[in-house]
């Protein structure tokens, strides 16, 4: 739940700060941008915390080569891709490169929430609300992407 917040939240402040006059977040495919990247910001940094990166591990598809590396690298995926969303210029192709990710790992969430895993000692999203939110993260990359 703390992405689809942090998504919800980024994008109405950025929101907000474009109409009292920050003109580079004047519009709401900026504000998405910014909310989009404080999401990958959340997720990314979950990678390299404590229990959250022992849960993310775990959740790796049995049979993957060294999940541990797995998780590292989207980590630090989804970090580059924040940083990238912030940027006008890399936008558009860090907003693709974030779809593409998102889509890579959904596997990985299957697989979590059918095993019955546990992040941080709090059970994984169930399968049907996961499957909801993919949705809602991909579109907002995809609408950012090619957007205005």
């Amino acid at each position: 739940m703390a992405p689809l917040i942090a998504l919800i939240v980024g994008t109405t402040l950025a929101r907000l700060a474009g109409l009292a006059g920050v003109d580079a977040l004047d519009g709401w495919h900026a504000a998405l941008r910014v909310g989009l990247a404080l999401l990958f910001v959340v997720t990314g940094l979950a990678h390299f915390a404590g229990r959250r990166r022992a849960g993310l591990i775990a959740m790796v598809p049995p049979g993957l080569p060294r999940p541990d590396l797995l998780v590292t690298l989207t980590g630090v995926l989804e970090l580059a891709g924040a940083v990238g969303l912030l940027i006008p210029a890399t936008a558009r192709p860090a907003a693709a490169g974030l779809a593409l990710l998102l889509l890579a790992m959904f596997p990985a969430n299957v697989s979590a929430a059918r095993r019955k895993l546990t992040l941080a000692g709090r059970p994984v999203t169930p399968l049907p609300q996961r499957t909801i939110l993919q949705i809602v993260f991909v579109a907002t990359a995809a609408a950012i992407s090619f957007g205005p």
